[in-house]
Formats: C-alpha cells, sequence, structure tokens
C-alpha cells in the first residue's frame, strides 16, 4: 500500500469521525444573525464589544500610552533581577510570531475580495480596538504568573482565572476558576496541535510545492512531503527543547525578517503605483461608508473587517498571555503596554500593506471566487513576475514562527493539565513533533475547523475573566505609572517593595 492511500485512508476516516462534531461546534461558536442584510457572528461581536469596553474603561491606553509601550520595549524602564526569562523585545516577538501568518495573507485579500476596500478601514478600527483588550489580558497573564524553582515561567488564562477570580471572590471564585482553568487548557493544546502546527506545515508545504512545479515538481511526491515533514519537525523540535529562551531568540530574528521582507514587497508594488497611492486611500475611507455591490451594505463591510481583524489578532483569545509572561519585569503592566503593540503591528501595519498593494494593484483575479493567497500573490505579480517565490519564503517563515511560539503554548496547558515532570514535557514534544511531520502528509481539514471553533469558545471564557479582573489590571497600570514617574524624575523607583511576589512553585 501505497504511502498516498495511507494518507487518504487517515483523512477519510478521521474527517468521517470528527465532521459531525466540528460541523455542530462551529454552528454553535460562529452562529451568526441576521443584521441589515448580512449575517454577524456573536463571537466577533463579543471580541468588539470587549475591545470597545476596554478602550473607554481604560481611557484610551492604546494611544496615550503608545510611546510609552515602545519605550519599554527598548528597554527603558528594565529593572535588574526581574523575575522571567526574556526580555520585553523577546517577549513580544514570541508572541507576534503566533499571529502574525497567512492571516495576514490570505485574510485581508478575502476581506477586500468579499468587502470591497472598505473592510480595510474596519480592519484597522478592530485591530486598534483589540490593542486594548490585548492590553488587559496580558497584564493578567505576568500579575499572576508563577515561577518556577527552575527559573522557568507559566503563565495564562489556565493560570490567571483560578488565582485572579479566587483573590476577587473567595471559594466560590476559586472554584469556578479551576473549571474554567482546565477547559482553558485543554482549547489551547487541542488548537495548538491541529491549528498551530498541522495547518501551518501544510499550508507551508502546499505553497512550496506549488512553486516547485507542482505535483510532478521536485517536492510534489509523497517522498518530498514525507522528507519536508521531517525536516520541520527536526527543526522545531531542537528548537522546543530549549524552552521560551530558544523559542525567543529564533522568533526574535525570524519575526524582523518575515515582517521586513513582506513589508518590502508591499513598498515596491505601492511603489511602482505610487500615483495610485491616494485614490485608493480614498477608496478605503470612501467604501466603508458607502461600500459598492456589498451585501448589507456598511454593516456588512464592517462585519468582513471585523471578522478578518479577529481571526488575526486573536487579541481577547487568551493565547498571547502565555508567551507574555515569561517577560523579565517586576510590574505586570509593563509587558500589558508591550503587548498592546501586537495587534497594531499585526493588524494595523500588516494587514494595512496587504490591502494597499491589493487595492493599488488592483489584480484580475481580484473579482473572481478563488484563495485569498492566490489574489495577493497575483497583485504582487503585477509588478514582481517572481514573487510566488518571496511569497514561499514569507510563508515558510511565518509557518516556522506560529509553529514554535504554539509549540510553547501547548506545552504550558499540557503542564498544566498533566503535570511538569521530564516524562510529561518530552512526551509532549515528541507528540508536537510527530504532528509537524503529520502536516505536510495529511490535510485532516475537519480537526482544523473544529480546531478553530475551539480556539475562539476559549474567547468567551477568557473574556468573562478579563470583565471581572479589570480592576486588578486598573491598580497594576497605576503602580506602574508611578514607577515610570519616578524613573524619569531621577529618584527612588519605589513600589518594588509593595508590589505583589509573583508565586514560585516547584
Amino acid at each position: 500500500m501505497s504511502l498516498e492511500s495511507v494518507t487518504e485512508s487517515v483523512d477519510e476516516a478521521v474527517s468521517g469521525f470528527f465532521e459531525p462534531i466540528a460541523s455542530w461546534l462551529g454552528e454553535v461558536v460562529f452562529y451568526a444573525v441576521p443584521v441589515g442584510g448580512t449575517d454577524l457572528p456573536l463571537i466577533v461581536a463579543w471580541l468588539v464589544v470587549a475591545g470597545l469596553v476596554f478602550t473607554g474603561w481604560f481611557g484610551f491606553v492604546q494611544i496615550r500610552k503608545f510611546r510609552l509601550a515602545v519605550d519599554v520595549v527598548r528597554g527603558k524602564y528594565d529593572e535588574k533581577g526581574s523575575a522571567g526569562e526574556v526580555n520585553h523585545f523577546q517577549a513580544l516577538t514570541a508572541a507576534v510570531s503566533g499571529t502574525v501568518g497567512l492571516g495576514n495573507i490570505a485574510g485581508v485579500a478575502v476581506a477586500v475580495s468579499i468587502g470591497g476596500p472598505g473592510a480595510t478601514f474596519w480592519m484597522i478600527l478592530c485591530g486598534l480596538l483589540g490593542m486594548a483588550t490585548k492590553f488587559v489580558e496580558v497584564t493578567l497573564g505576568v500579575k499572576y504568573r508563577e515561577v518556577h524553582a527552575d527559573g522557568t515561567v507559566s503563565g495564562g488564562p489556565m493560570h490567571y482565572l483560578p488565582k485572579g477570580l479566587a483573590e476577587r471572590f473567595g471559594k466560590n471564585g476559586r472554584t469556578l476558576g479551576k473549571v474554567l482553568a482546565v477547559l482553558a487548557s485543554f482549547m489551547i493544546l487541542f488548537f495548538g496541535l491541529f491549528g498551530g502546527n498541522l495547518f501551518q506545515v501544510n499550508q507551508s508545504y502546499a505553497q512550496l510545492v506549488s512553486v516547485t512545479g507542482g505535483e510532478d515538481g521536485t517536492v510534489g511526491s509523497s517522498a518530498g512531503a514525507l522528507l519536508f515533514g521531517i525536516l520541520v519537525a527536526a527543526l522545531v523540535g531542537i528548537v522546543l527543547l530549549g524552552g521560551i529562551r530558544s523559542i525567543a531568540n529564533v522568533t526574535s530574528r525570524l519575526v524582523p525578517a518575515m515582517a521586513g521582507i513582506y513589508i518590502v514587497a508591499c513598498l515596491v508594488v505601492i511603489l511602482a503605483n505610487v500615483t495610485a497611492v491616494p485614490d485608493a486611500v480614498t477608496a478605503i475611507v470612501e467604501r466603508a461608508f458607502n461600500p459598492q455591490g456589498v451585501a448589507g451594505g456598511v454593516l456588512g463591510a464592517l462585519i468582513i473587517g471585523f471578522k478578518r481583524a479577529a481571526f488575526s489578532n486573536e487579541a481577547g483569545l487568551g493565547s498571547a498571555p502565555i508567551a507574555h509572561s515569561a517577560v523579565k519585569t517586576k510590574h505586570p503592566a509593563s509587558e500589558g503596554l508591550v503587548a498592546l503593540l501586537e495587534p497594531f503591528i499585526d493588524t494595523v501595519v500588516i494587514c494595512t500593506m496587504t490591502a494597499l498593494t491589493i487595492v493599488i494593484a488592483n489584480p484580475a483575479s481580484l473579482g473572481e471566487d478563488i484563495g485569498g493567497v492566490t489574489i495577493t500573490s497575483d497583485a504582487f505579480e503585477t509588478v514582481m513576475p517572481w514573487f510566488p517565490y518571496v511569497l514561499t519564503v514569507a510563508v515558510m517563515l511565518f509557518a516556522i514562527s506560529t509553529v514554535l511560539t504554539w509549540g510553547y503554548y501547548g506545552l504550558k496547558a499540557w503542564t498544566y493539565l498533566f503535570g511538569r515532570s521530564r516524562t510529561s514535557e518530552v512526551t509532549y514534544k515528541v507528540l508536537y513533533t510527530v504532528f509537524a511531520v503529520a502536516g505536510s502528509l495529511l490535510t485532516l481539514q475537519t480537526l482544523i475547523d473544529l480546531a478553530d471553533a475551539v480556539l475562539f469558545s476559549l474567547a468567551v471564557i477568557n473574556i468573562i475573566g478579563l470583565y471581572l479582573l479589570a480592576p486588578v489590571v486598573k491598580r497594576e497600570l497605576d503602580t506602574f505609572m508611578e514607577f515610570v514617574r519616578a524613573r524619569k524624575a531621577g529618584g527612588d523607583t519605589g513600589g518594588d517593595e509593595d508590589q505583589e511576589p509573583v508565586k514560585t512553585t516547584v
């Protein structure tokens, strides 16, 4: 029996078993209601409302504290002796690597093709709102993290939900928090294996096959797929064994590289059509409020933009606090401010660059019902016929960095559920690398769809916790601002003695 027939049989068996489950959960999680001639997924509304609430609650923190956030990333407010494993910049790039990916390449094209140029405007707005949500969840992630005896750190919703709710609401809060923490861990682990690992490897392999002659090309055979999967798995396994320090060292180089390659490519197309830029910007703004041929009119363009932005930056889903929690700091809100830059980079900068490129180039495929990546590739190809090769490099970098980051997220969920023993950790890492190999051989689309539904259901649990713990975040921000004022005044940085120490466990 050939390898192709085996993988096809596995795909069919898995799809046949999980398809009813994935279909049911997808209908529940992404349930949509008709609004103004179009459908509004309630989960998207849930995420956007959270952004609006936290933006108002913290007085537009994403705007008022943007410059301070940049200064923190630069290390201006670092303190010696802070617990943690990585610096602010490394924590940011590790988290960004988990969100910057195919959503920025294909998702934007989908938004523009369905919602018109105006959808870009609403994507940007949603990204700006998501900055406030990221600030809240990451501040909590650092506030309630655990620093273990070996110096490693664990954080995320599985830690701040039980600890924070117990602190605020006593015994009942502790019980509720523990239940939510277990659910959150399972959701993160499941998505990490299928959405953050298998899907990324599968898509990067597909792009590589497409530029090397297709199925009859150099790597189009089952042997090529297996070799590709093994190479990626080996790379991921080696880096994953080194923990967050190793991952941060890789992503702190990969993220700037992949973002740089992609943004430069966008700028080449934009500059080649520089005279069309004013019209493109005008079209984006005008068609946000006067869309043409979009179901639901303005509301339809808004919903499409918000939906793609929510899927792109993951603000409110509870994943990013896991990476940010490893930062070296004594002030949780300092990393919360760093984290608000994440949706800005992901959605406001990179997604906007993609949208401008597509609107300006206006490829013939834009009006066709085809894949998003194809539209983006065609837009670049109008100026750079060799761009599919550049896109392949970008997709590979996006995929590898995402697999690494979600490997770390999954590890923290796994150890919360099954303990931090060496056997437990090695078991997870072996399992994760095996899934990387499977990614180039299998599609398992049904499981990937199920993983998406599971991840977004986490947003319901996570955001309820964020609402209940927002007063804690407010106090942490006030404490950090006192420290900043003292540092600027050149006096005692005070407030460290008043900081609640990070709980240490073995």
